[in-house]
């Protein structure tokens, strides 16, 4: 690869894009979801990864409006999802794409709507080293808020960053923030991503970013 010299900063979305954990989750969704409201697994299965990209709490009043059962769903889902989360892999590609795109300069960043103190324990278990590693806090959440604090860290502009995910409302986070968007198929395919962000590069794998235009 050669020296990238347009984008300054990697940002990548946690679960999905580098952790092998959304169809876990998507699972534990299943089995929470109809104990609190009158939903089939299948639907809650596929409404939970159709609405991925936030925090499940936010998922909830995006499904199920006000509804006073929303806090324990929610709360049963989060612990639920820590007994086992540990044991999610990386994708095969994460580690070795990582050091090649260090090679050509990039700061590598991890923005997670996933718990910060989760996001630090599973990198340490796994030994993953990456510049900064931004996770859920109150107040403090994937998109614009940790989009300014990564520009702050790293004294960057919007236009030094792109940002991977996995997921529309990772998109909409990006696009929202003028960072520029990689698409990570998956949960959502090539055609569903370029619908609402035609303009964005889409990849099959991580390692798929080598092969990219930096600009």
């Amino acid at each position: 690869m050669k020296k990238n010299s347009g984008k300054k900063i990697a940002i990548f979305d946690f679960d999905g894009t580098l952790v092998d954990s959304m169809l876990s989750f998507a699972k534990i969704a299943s089995q929470v979801m109809p104990k609190y409201y009158d939903v089939e697994k299948k639907w809650a299965f596929e409404n939970y990864l159709r609405t991925s990209g936030i925090p499940f709490s936010e998922q909830l009043e995006e499904l199920f409006p006000k509804d006073a059962n929303n806090a324990f769903a929610s709360l049963e889902f989060e612990e639920t999802k820590k007994i086992t989360y540990f044991e999610r892999p990386l994708f095969d590609d994460v580690e070795e794409t990582f050091a090649s795109l260090s090679q050509i300069g990039l700061k590598l960043v991890i923005s997670s709507n996933n718990f910060q103190h989760l996001v630090d324990e599973y990198l340490k278990k796994k030994t993953l080293n990456v510049d900064l590693a931004l996770g859920y806090k109150e107040n403090f959440a994937k998109g614009a808020k940790h989009f300014e604090y990564v520009k702050q860290s790293f004294l960057a502009e919007d236009h030094e960053m792109i940002f991977v995910g996995d997921s529309i409302k990772d998109g909409e986070r990006a696009y929202n923030s003028n960072v520029d968007f990689i698409a990570k198929t998956g949960i959502f395919t090539r055609e569903e991503f370029l619908k609402d962000f035609p303009k964005a590069q889409v990849i099959y794998s991580l390692s798929d970013l080598k092969n990219l235009k930096w600009m």
